[in-house]
């Protein structure tokens, strides 16, 4: 029984494995993002940049603690080709939104998902923060639920604007 328990858990890694491999390659969904100023901008303007897109909410405590580390990420790499979107969840009063971009004077894009339907072609999202790394082809190579480790990040970021 044991033999078969430990076959079992074997294969079961494997096919996890596989299935964490062939998420990592996944290309981003196309989406259409409307920002606070009223402008829209979608994921297919992102091809050639390397982008974070960050699901998060005002009254998350970990997305509110994380955004001067989004902001210093972006400052620091966005000459370089590099483009952030926050996008506010469904559930974020949108005077709150605005508010807090205008507050924290967010330099980034900031998009507020009115319907949900962009949380729910990213994976339907519910978590926040969940944020995902794009390449330059729009393929989803990182999916992070919660913070982020930053410098891990910023390395990843160094090496997928380095790549062609």
């Amino acid at each position: 029984m044991k033999r078969l328990g430990m076959r079992w858990t074997v294969w079961l890694c494997g096919v996890l494995v596989a299935l964490l491999s062939a998420c990592s390659s996944q290309t981003a969904p196309e989406s259409n993002f409307v920002l606070l100023d009223g402008s829209r901008v979608s994921t297919s303007q992102w091809r050639g940049k390397v982008t974070l897109v960050n699901f998060w909410a005002t009254s998350c405590t970990t997305c509110v603690a994380e955004m001067p580390q989004i902001i210093s990420t972006y400052n620091q790499f966005h000459a370089r080709g590099f483009e952030t979107v926050a996008v506010a969840m469904s559930y974020d009063p949108p005077s709150y939104v605005v508010n807090f971009a205008q507050t924290r004077q967010l330099p980034f894009q900031v998009a507020i998902d009115n319907t949900g339907e962009i949380a729910k072609a990213w994976g339907d999202v519910k978590l926040t923060p969940t944020t995902y790394l794009l390449d330059k082809q729009g393929a989803i190579v990182k999916r992070y639920v919660g913070a982020p480790n930053f410098s891990e990040l910023h390395q990843l970021i160094e090496k997928l604007l380095a790549a062609s």
